[in-house]
């Protein structure tokens, strides 16, 4: 019974992604940067890694005359495994979007996201691997794992959990995708029980939260303000909205609480809110292009797989709000002009 389970559970998830691999099975550590990094030139389902181990198409190097690079920096909501293909990450369909706007120009892009990543590891990734690619434009979008990271800290210090790091699948998890499916739903069965039950709730105050993800989003606004002649940081879109019943919040927080089962989903609501709020204000205080309207994407389950993961729905929405403004923006439209 448990061998036609895990056929079954690899049927369908070859179905569902087009491999039966895990997400692991696509990185490899770099040794010179020491950075978890996509495997160069793998296919893997609906993903393609490139030559240089980004997703996406395979891009020139040096950056031939003529054209406009950008590149994307940020986590597993821009690397985007639950695209039904590359051609519906929203970086792609951003890079769609700016060619039919400039017809005389060519573009091209880095998505340089990979899950897991924080702001900070996304600066060490532009210092490393992007920044040698030449980009014009770079667009930042990140929140999630920055907030999950310092809400685990704060639980770990409060005595809710035994550490703030995330506790590493069980041996049987990372060798059965059938045992991995099953912790991971009893896992964010128990939180959302315990959400019910208004046991263990961490107690934060939010407009508190976020001092280093500011200096972080600062030290890598500024590095990127040396690398490309155009920067944008985007306000983070989640499916969990202010308004929503108590149980419609309980099910937008599925996949966070699977992270942070100590959260109150209200309380997550307002932490993500204090974290946008953040990035409006690095925006102006470095001058770079904010991409704002991050409730402009639907908070359902048509736009998001989970809390915060876009669906195809969700990454036309996101990629609309993005190419809205720098299609529109003087500064990027000067590039395409001097090209």
């Amino acid at each position: 019974m448990l061998l036609l389970g895990e056929g079954a559970v690899r049927v369908r998830q070859t179905l569902k992604y087009g491999s039966a691999k895990t997400v692991e099975d696509l990185y490899v550590v770099d040794p010179a940067s020491g950075l978890r990094v996509p495997i160069a030139g793998i296919t893997s389902g609906r993903i393609t890694v490139n030559q240089l181990g980004f997703r996406g198409p395979e891009i020139t190097v040096p950056k031939p005359p003529g054209t406009v690079r950008i590149a994307f920096l940020g986590a597993s909501t821009t690397w985007c495994a639950e695209a039904s293909s590359n051609e519906k990450v929203w970086p792609h369909i951003v890079t769609s979007g700016l060619r039919a706007t400039f017809p005389g120009t060519r573009f091209d892009y880095v998505n340089a996201g990979v899950p897991g990543y924080t702001v900070r590891t996304s600066l060490k990734n532009l210092e490393h691997r992007v920044a040698p690619l030449d980009p014009d434009v770079i667009v930042i979008y990140h929140a999630a794992n920055n907030l999950s990271g310092e809400m685990r800290e704060l639980a770990a210090a409060a005595g809710l959990i035994a550490d703030s790091k995330v506790p590493e699948r069980s041996w049987l998890a990372t060798h059965s995708l059938l045992w991995d499916l099953v912790e991971k739903n009893l896992a964010v069965m128990s939180a959302q029980q315990a959400v019910r039950e208004n046991a263990g709730r961490l107690e934060v105050d939010t407009a508190r939260v976020g001092s280093a993800f500011r200096r972080d989003l600062v030290d890598l606004v500024t590095a990127t303000k040396q690398r490309a002649n155009v920067v944008a940081i985007a306000t983070f879109s989640t499916q969990l909205r202010r308004g929503q019943s108590s149980q419609e919040q309980v099910n937008a927080a599925v996949s966070a609480l699977y992270y942070m089962p100590f959260m109150a989903p209200a309380t997550l609501t307002e932490a993500y809110s204090r974290y946008n709020d953040i990035i409006r204000e690095v925006a102006h205080e470095t001058g770079v292009m904010l991409i704002d309207g991050e409730d402009t994407i639907p908070g359902d389950s048509v736009h998001f797989a989970d809390t915060v993961h876009f669906t195809d729905a969700g990454s036309e929405r996101m990629a609309a709000r993005v190419l809205r403004v720098l299609a529109a923006h003087p500064s990027v439209r000067r590039i395409v002009e001097q090209r």
